[in-house]
């Protein structure tokens, strides 16, 4: 019998970096990218289902972009918990946004501090390569640092936008399958 898990995924990064573009894009199986840009004023949730390779099982991701203003940080936190993995975004043309992104990260970790969360650190934009400021390798030493995965990604051109949702899909039913097989050893 196939299993379905919820994932409760949030995705947290400064404002204009491209949160709702990329879950928007990886909502629809990358048919709509957002050509009217809208602020995120809290909270907007999406779902989508993501077969797991090789199984039957599949993990329901419920995305939960967050709004990257100051002023609603109160307001999204209400939402952050119990989060089972999370997507830390940053524009590769705009420095302060990625070391900004450990300060989301910092806020997200210090509602579970005991709770080890699977996640990611985007870089978004790819497409402005002339822009670009932020190496990936400047991207991957902070990926690395902060023991998140590494990934890049256009929302605009609709490239790579799935991968680091697969990637947190597998990762949370790797951590599932290993309390099975805890659970199972105990009794």
């Amino acid at each position: 019998m196939p299993t379905v898990l919820r994932c409760k995924c949030v995705i947290v990064g400064d404002s204009a970096v491209g949160k709702s573009s990329i879950a928007q894009v990886f909502h629809s199986d990358g048919a709509h990218f957002p050509k009217n840009y809208t602020m995120t004023q809290g909270v907007e949730v999406l779902v989508k289902s993501v077969n797991i390779p090789e199984t039957q099982d599949s993990v329901e991701i419920y995305i939960y972009d967050s709004a990257g203003k100051d002023i609603f940080s109160d307001l999204v936190k209400q939402f952050w918990d119990h989060p089972s993995v999370v997507m830390v975004v940053y524009d590769c043309t705009n420095e302060a946004s990625l070391s900004n992104s450990l300060t989301w990260l910092e806020k997200v970790r210090a509602l579970t501090p005991d709770i080890h969360i699977p996640g990611v650190l985007l870089a978004n934009k790819t497409d402005l390569d002339k822009r670009r400021v932020v190496t990936p390798k400047v991207g991957r030493e902070t990926a690395q640092s902060s023991k998140l995965e590494y990934f890049e990604c256009s929302a605009k051109e609709m490239r790579n936008v799935d991968t680091p949702f697969f990637f947190l899909a597998n990762e949370y039913y790797k951590l599932y399958q290993e309390r099975i097989e805890l659970f199972s050893s105990l009794s």
